[in-house]
């Protein structure tokens, strides 16, 4: 698990390899990934967006940007958690993702960004 805080939020990491998703004879790659996050500051804070930077092997960059997290912008009180899952696909064995969200402080509506840590993506195979 990657774990990292920013602006008294810290978000974790997990990732895994979907091989029920992936085709390897086409290149086909699918990833889940788990993140959690967890507000460590005295006032409850709001997901407003998402960018992503998506890395593969080969040197290819993939952004992502959108509003909330599937489909959600959870509002986060503090010493509360919120965890949801997502998934992404890859064209080679190997990559990574990090990104930022874009949040708000409640009690001021002062805008923030917190740092998503990059974490690998990697079929295990590729491993042994």
């Amino acid at each position: 698990m990657i774990t990292q805080v920013t602006e008294g939020v810290r978000i974790s990491v997990k990732s895994k390899y979907q091989d029920k998703y992936s085709n390897p004879d086409s290149s086909h790659f699918v990833f889940s990934y788990e993140i959690t996050i967890e507000n460590q500051n005295e006032f409850p804070i709001q997901l407003l967006r998402r960018h992503w930077n998506v890395f593969d092997s080969v040197g290819a960059v993939r952004e992502v940007d959108g509003e909330g997290v599937v489909g959600q912008q959870p509002i986060i009180k503090p010493g509360e958690r919120y965890t949801y899952e997502s998934a992404c696909n890859l064209t080679t064995t190997i990559g990574s993702m990090k990104g930022t969200y874009s949040m708000v402080r409640m009690i001021d509506d002062k805008l923030f960004a917190v740092e998503i840590p990059e974490f690998d993506l990697i079929v295990p195979f590729v491993l042994n």
